[in-house]
């Protein structure tokens, strides 16, 4: 049976996406790097000490047409700094050199500067430093403050089918306020269209529908899809609602006492907090032998993605994958 992961294989197969992977000295990064060559899904490029990496790539008898780069000998330097501080000015170009010279900065300014299509990190780098390298180079989307994570969700049987799900923020925000809960449904809905192929339908959980129970966390969540629905008018966010109106017209059409375009039939999930994120993404995986791909980083301006440090060779050719099919990049010429 033809799965998600296939349908957006065949959909990047031959798009020569340029993808930027700054830990070249982590073997893992290597096998992906040959895979997604081998597979023709991308065109990745991997940062690191040239003649080290590139000895590996030999000794592991991997495709001679992975890309290696070294930022620090790299002439791309001068132009990266010189972009870098059009965006802060007071950095003094030693300064901004120094910083970029580091992989994860250079890659950052390799998606900026439309070097690369995206960047994806994180097997041997902290999820902070990851999300710290993509703000200071490639920033934030326009109406975004808040970078945050989602999951592809894949439900084996949901109701006798296959069930695809949007999952946010189950890795970055601990607590988010209300804004911030805002900016995670409006990146998430961005992520489902251009990951599901379908018209996002986002939901913002609680453990009340419409009303039925009063706490300051439940006024959160109503205060939150309130605003996300002014910031973007034109997608179906609403809620609060109790994860089985999000998700089954049934209850919905029992619980909620005012008609939603999206109870009953959510695709994308918005979790309250950290907590409750976190738990229902490896429920879902676990008991109900779901298949979690990501964490997919979001609410960047381009595509830019963390990893698991325990993340296998499948989990980063997964979230690439993820990470290239949200990119909106038009195949790269020769």
């Amino acid at each position: 049976m033809k799965t998600i992961l296939d349908s957006l294989k065949s959909r990047l197969h031959g798009s020569r996406s340029r993808l930027v992977l700054p830990e070249g000295k982590d073997d893992r990064i290597l096998l992906a790097a040959d895979r997604l060559i081998s597979e023709d899904i991308a065109r990745p490029i991997v940062l690191g000490n040239e003649t080290t990496v590139s000895s590996r790539i030999e000794e592991l008898s991997l495709s001679s047409d992975i890309k290696v780069l070294d930022p620090t000998h790299s002439d791309r330097i001068a132009l990266y700094g010189q972009s870098y501080i059009k965006s802060r000015p007071r950095t003094k170009a030693r300064v901004a050199e120094k910083l970029i010279s580091k992989p994860l900065f250079f890659a950052g300014m390799m998606v900026r500067e439309g070097d690369g299509e995206a960047m994806l990190a994180g097997v041997s780098c902290a999820t902070s430093k990851v999300i710290e390298a993509g703000q200071l180079t490639i920033g934030l989307a326009k109406g975004i403050r808040t970078p945050s994570s989602c999951f592809l969700m894949i439900v084996p049987d949901f109701q006798g089918a296959e069930k695809l799900l949007i999952f946010a923020d189950c890795a970055v925000n601990i607590e988010p306020d209300a804004s911030q809960l805002a900016d995670i449904a409006a990146a998430s809905a961005v992520s489902a269209r251009r990951i599901l192929g379908e018209p996002p339908k986002v939901a913002m959980l609680s453990f009340s529908t419409q009303g039925s129970a009063q706490h300051p966390s439940v006024d959160k969540v109503r205060e939150a899809a309130a605003m996300a629905r002014d910031r973007n008018p034109d997608l179906d966010i609403d809620g609060e609602f109790q994860a089985d109106t999000a998700l089954i017209k049934a209850v919905a059409d029992k619980k909620c006492r005012v008609e939603s375009e999206v109870a009953g039939q959510a695709n994308v999930l918005i979790f309250p907090n950290l907590d409750a994120g976190n738990i229902a993404y490896k429920l879902t995986q676990y008991l109900a032998n779901a298949v979690a791909v990501g964490p997919l980083l979001q609410g960047f301006s381009r595509p830019v993605s963390d990893l698991s440090r325990g993340a296998s060779v499948d989990d980063i050719v997964d979230t690439a994958v993820l990470l290239l099919a949200t990119s909106g990049q038009r195949p790269v010429p020769d």
